[in-house]
């Protein structure tokens, strides 16, 4: 049986069960449509029996000593190694992801379930002085309770992961959604992991399901406390306004439409696989992706013919072949977009120095220039294998340019001074801003989130610990108060 027939359902309070919905997602291989399983939908039942199993185990959960709730991550990473295989194939036929991809996904998740060993130790409390000589101000940290998570379909294995482990570390049980096109990967297979690992029943349950069928009960249910959502800024409004109207924090980690800045002084070949990588990445499907590549204008030319030419040498195709560089985009309606993107830019006045051709979900690359400043695809967040490149005339320009985004999430300056490149990165509106290197980047401690349109708050590291626990100011008077009546 593979993961696909075992996996293909709800997980709640440690049983795999079929959801009562009214409609199956049918999940399909996006290269060749090969159908991998059919998933009834959770209702709005279901939903509600997740988070009630989470309310109960929480408090017994949260209770455990850390040291003892560690083991259970070190052993999600050993089965994480002894399944590398199988989750590395699950990857490929379920995301469309290279085997570049399905390694750079599964490394990234064992490094954030090596965060979540520490994690598990680092809710650490506080004696604070008082003005009154006779009492004691102790701050704790708490776990939130009950987490819900919302996870995307580009790396949905690491990024559901990213979320869950953390907050179960510190305490928390969790609810988590994975997106109806990877179900599998970005639920069942993390359900698995950890119950493998010995997490008990209820601590982690996963729905699979669509607001179609279940509105906004998943965010506005009483129980979860906090909200994390990775996904598009369209969606992440809508979370985060019924959230904060049922007072729930949010953490949400957006959209992007980065920039790449090639100054005068930049080593171009670096420059150029930094840019390739970070635009073209498991097809462009990637929040930090590249879109724009700025260049100075003195360099344009060069940069221009070596930046073609590696991109003509990118082979499209079948993701289970190691040689191939870009697989199929998650779905057939995402590829013609993409494709009408390309054409209505062309129509608008841009060069196709590369023009990508479209067949089923496979996407070709594409690379323009000669944009005009208010053109449309310069300002959103381009999901595919097309990458734009603009030319400036010196620093401030760059700068202009890169900020001229509704987004702000991640970039890259490449320069021969690192000083400069760094002046340059404060300068810019994002999140996260990388010198002489790609704009694709995550590591487990450093925070991590966009400024602008692309989010609010921050995940990794310390800031976990503020997203997934609480403050609780306990006082203890040793002597006695005096009141005033």
């Amino acid at each position: 049986m593979s993961y696909f027939e075992e996996l293909a359902f709800q997980y709640i309070d440690g049983e795999w069960r079929s959801g009562t919905g009214s409609w199956d997602i049918v999940d399909f291989n996006p290269y060749n449509g090969e159908k991998l399983a059919s998933i009834t939908v959770a209702g709005v039942d279901e939903i509600d029996q997740a988070y009630r199993a989470a309310e109960r185990a929480q408090p017994a959960w949260g209770g455990t000593n850390p040291y003892t709730r560690r083991l259970v991550f070190e052993r999600a990473l050993r089965v994480i190694d002894d399944r590398e295989a199988e989750l590395s194939a699950a990857i490929t036929a379920e995301c469309g992801g290279t085997a570049l991809k399905a390694a750079f996904e599964l490394h990234l998740a064992r490094e954030f379930l090596r965060e979540a060993v520490h994690l598990a130790l680092s809710a650490e409390g506080r004696i604070l002085p008082s003005p009154n000589d006779t009492k004691e101000n102790r701050l704790y940290r708490v776990p939130v309770g009950v987490v819900g998570v919302i996870s995307p379909f580009n790396f949905p294995f690491l990024l559901s992961l990213k979320s869950v482990a953390p907050a179960l570390a510190l305490g928390n049980a969790v609810v988590l959604k994975p997106h109806q096109n990877t179900p599998i990967c970005g639920g069942g297979l993390v359900a698995k992991v950890f119950e493998e690992a010995g997490l008990p029943a209820g601590v982690l349950n996963v729905v699979v399901t669509d607001i179609a069928e279940i509105g906004d009960a998943l965010i506005e249910h009483p129980v979860p406390k906090v909200i994390s959502f990775t996904g598009s800024d369209k969606v992440g409004r809508h979370v985060a306004t019924v959230a904060a109207s049922h007072f729930k924090k949010t953490v949400l980690e957006l959209g992007g439409n980065s920039a790449l800045i090639v100054l005068d002084d930049a080593d171009l070949d670096y420059a150029v696989e930094a840019a390739v990588f970070s635009r073209f990445i498991h097809q462009g499907q990637v929040c930090m992706a590249a879109n724009r590549v700025l260049v100075d204008r003195s360099v344009e030319q060069e940069f221009t013919e070596k930046f073609v030419a590696k991109v003509r040498s990118l082979k499209v195709g079948d993701p289970g072949d190691p040689a191939t560089h870009i697989g199929p985009l998650i779905n057939a309606g995402q590829a013609e977009a993409i494709g009408s993107l390309v054409e209505q830019a062309v129509a608008d006045g841009a060069t196709a120095l590369v023009r990508g051709r479209t067949e089923g979900t496979l996407v070709e690359p594409s690379v323009l220039t000669g944009l005009k400043a208010d053109a449309a695809i310069l300002g959103q967040e381009i999901f595919g294998p097309v990458a734009l490149i603009i030319p400036f005339d010196g620093e401030e320009e760059a700068v202009r340019l890169a900020n001229a985004t509704p987004y702000g999430l991640s970039g890259a300056v490449h320069t021969g001074d690192t000083e400069r490149g760094v002046r340059v990165a404060k300068r810019i509106d994002a999140g996260m801003i990388h010198v002489n290197d790609g704009t694709v980047h995550d590591e487990p401690i450093v925070p991590f989130g966009g400024e602008k349109a692309s989010g609010v708050g921050r995940l990794n590291g310390d800031a976990m610990v503020d997203v997934f626990t609480t403050t609780k100011w306990i006082s203890i008077q040793h002597g006695k108060s005096r009141f005033p009546f």
